[in-house]
């Protein structure tokens, strides 16, 4: 018998009271030995995934019954932390932690404090999932000692082999942890250099999130067997393109370039080409490029350096787009009218010979009308006035669909050749990165649209609804800022919220709007079934202009070659391909937030040591969140710090859960979100990772 749903089914029904064992035999008519058996596996294989759990009575229940959820340790530098999964984030002091590593899977119980505050203690670690840990070696009186990067207040270590290495005081190191425990056993793996030496930091912190700047040897040695330049033999099947003004638009310094475009008339139409460099020509599945590939699954940009997914030779070589060389690639050749539909299109693979290599300064200039850049690139001036046409009209698409636009400010690290912070500033996003944005979303969607007509396997860029809990909260705070969200939190779309920030735009609190809306967002992830993205508006996507840094769309590409290009129809294929896309989009996900982490963390470092210069001075910012220990304050050049509740010393302040605001008891003095105010920089502090700023009156 099918156990395992006889059981859900029976748990998860309204009247369910619990059950123990011997109710289950009962309920099921279990009599033999051998349905016994097989009752016991179902039971046992529920608990061990942790979706049922037992209370003092022997009795099961779901897990969420009993307040018991399953989540992610993300410990904060003080001592605290939250348990977090998709549905929640639940606090977690420092003793409910002692002994758990951050990014440790964990049962955790509901419960709430002195307060009424709910807060979640610790039953049992599921995974570890921490084994390295990055720190600093210390030396004094003929003692040595290991002092982690991220602060353990309450963790004790005993490195097993210091006597393998010659160090000294603040030598940097990855140890590896051999036991866990209130006394941690660790060895040492690799000497990372001098704690200030130039980069160690950023390294630091790579290595801190699983993230190797290094290829193994033998997948350079395999990059070294692919060809530098494209071959005769393989441009048969391919489209030639090769004598269409065909360009690139990327940063000043990039060199992995994933993307051409050339736009043109077509009668009233436009035809919009985007070619994507066809990095499965080289990358073959299965191949040890391909493993090293699909294990990182992404490049990981940082404040100095780029982690490729693919070895350099591949990324910066045969793989980019490159000015006045022949290159491989998968064009989607789309007709749009002036709705900004697609109207026809078609997908094949291709050669091309990029004409420029431009910069997204020179094509603002030359959109701007700066005279001397447009004189120095004539030839393509009448295209990128057509390209901004065709922009403007995917906008007015965008716009009408729902599209939620952010409009986040963006800062941008400026470092010297040492690694030293010279300066912050604000990205500036003008209409050349806003017309390449368009077009590959333009890309992107269509051949999500084609694969999943054809019915075949595929990968897609997903981003759900909103949980309606986050948005009845976000509603509750939107009010509080001044804007009613009027809308179903059960049935939202996604120009409600655009509508929203709409009427914010161009006051001060906008960001802060804007921030906490994205916060109530799903994430989005990868899916081998096509959910459609809410914050695009579109029922349709996937990620097709990226192959040479994301690994999804590598996959997308092969699956066209091998479905639509190639005809196959093989079910024991298909069974497998879609197997293995389920599996791939679960790893690649993870592997992107770990790096989306990874450049939070090199940020926020790097901010901490900017600021250290200005300890004592003043600065105007915006209250950016506020919390029951303080409010955390951001400036113009987006660097956020905490102005901690203990440093307002002029009243006795309470925190206002639904207003999101701290209240003077005496005064009623209120701090807010979206409000501005002066503060002086208290601290600041790289190892740390820590700012402070203090409230300065006018």
């Amino acid at each position: 018998m099918e156990y395992m749903n006889m059981i859900l089914d029976t748990v998860q029904s309204h009247k369910y009271k619990g059950m123990n064992v011997e109710d289950f035999k009962r309920a099921f008519h279990v009599e033999s030995s051998e349905d016994f058996t097989a009752l016991m596996k179902a039971l046992n294989s529920l608990e061990n995934e942790y979706i049922i759990i037992t209370d003092e009575k022997d009795r099961y229940f779901p897990l969420e019954k009993l307040g018991y959820f399953t989540g992610i340790l993300r410990k904060n530098p003080k001592g605290f932390g939250f348990v977090e999964n998709d549905e929640t984030s639940v606090y977690a002091n420092r003793y409910e932690i002692k002994n758990i590593m951050d990014g440790d899977e964990v049962l955790a119980k509901l419960h709430e404090d002195n307060d009424g505050r709910v807060e979640c203690e610790i039953v049992k670690v599921i995974q570890r999932n921490k084994h390295t840990i990055i720190g600093v070696i210390k030396k004094k009186d003929g003692r040595m000692w290991f002092l982690p990067d991220t602060p353990m207040p309450d963790q004790k270590f005993k490195l097993i082999n210091k006597d393998a290495f010659k160090m000294v005081n603040d030598t940097k190191v990855q140890v590896y942890i051999e036991k866990y425990g209130k006394t941690m056993h660790i060895r040492i793996l690799q000497i990372l250099g001098y704690k200030y030496d130039p980069g160690v930091d950023i390294l630091s912190i790579l290595l801190e999130h699983d993230i190797e700047p290094v290829f193994p040897k033998q997948v350079l040695d395999a990059a070294q067997q692919i060809p530098e330049h494209v071959e005769t033999e393989h441009l048969k099947g391919r489209e030639d393109f090769r004598e269409e003004l065909i360009i690139t638009i990327d940063g000043e310094d990039a060199k992995d370039l994933d993307d051409a475009v050339h736009i043109k008339k077509k009668g009233r139409n436009y035809e919009l080409q985007v070619h994507i460099a066809d990095v499965s020509n080289y990358v073959t599945a299965g191949s040890i490029i391909d493993k090293e590939a699909y294990k990182r699954s992404t490049s990981v940009y940082v404040v100095d350096r780029v982690v490729p997914m693919l070895p350099q030779l591949l990324s910066n070589g045969v793989c980019s787009l490159q000015e006045k060389v022949d290159r491989l690639t998968m064009s989607c050749v789309m007709e749009i009218n002036l709705l900004g539909q697609v109207v026809d299109y078609r997908i094949v693979p291709s050669v091309i010979n990029s004409k420029h290599r431009m910069t997204y300064t020179d094509v603002n200039k030359i959109l701007a009308g700066d005279l001397k850049t447009t004189r120095k690139y004539k030839d393509i001036q009448e295209m990128l006035t057509l390209g901004l046409e065709l922009s403007k009209i995917l906008q007015k698409r965008k716009a009408k669909l729902g599209e939620i636009d952010f409009d986040k400010r963006e800062s941008k690290i400026l470092v010297d050749n040492k690694g030293r912070v010279k300066d912050i500033v604000l990205r500036e996003r003008g209409d050349a990165e806003r017309m390449i944005e368009d077009f590959m979303i333009a890309a992107n969607e269509c051949v999500a649209t084609h694969t999943k007509h054809m019915q075949m396997p595929s990968m897609y860029r997903v981003h759900e609804n909103p949980d309606p809990k986050k948005i009845r909260e976000f509603a509750l705070l939107s009010s509080a800022l001044g804007y009613p969200l009027k809308a179903d939190p059960q049935n939202i779309f996604p120009k409600q919220l655009q509508d929203l920030l709409l009427q914010a735009k161009g006051n001060e609190n906008y960001d802060v709007l804007s921030t906490y809306m994205l916060r109530s967002m799903q994430k989005a992830r990868y899916d081998m079934v096509n959910l459609g993205h809410f914050g695009l508006g579109l029922k349709e996507y996937t990620h097709f202009t990226s192959p040479i840094r994301r690994y999804p769309d590598l996959l997308v590409h092969r699956m066209l070659k091998k479905y639509y290009f190639q005809v196959t129809t093989d079910i024991k294929e298909i069974e497998k391909d879609e197997n293995f896309l389920d599996e791939a989009s679960e790893h690649t996900s993870k592997m992107e937030r770990n790096a989306i982490e990874a450049e939070r963390d090199v940020d926020d470092m790097k901010k901490c040591e900017y600021m250290e210069r200005f300890i004592g001075k003043k600065f105007h910012g915006v209250i950016s969140s506020v919390t029951r220990f303080g409010f955390f304050v951001e400036l113009e050049n987006t660097v956020e710090g905490l102005v901690h509740i203990t440093s307002l010393e002029d009243d006795y302040y309470h925190y206002d859960q639904n207003a999101k605001s701290l209240v003077g008891e005496e005064s009623g003095t209120i701090y807010k979100m979206g409000q501005k105010v002066f503060i002086e920089v208290a601290d600041a502090s790289k190892m740390r990772k820590q700012i402070d700023f203090k409230i300065v009156k006018k």
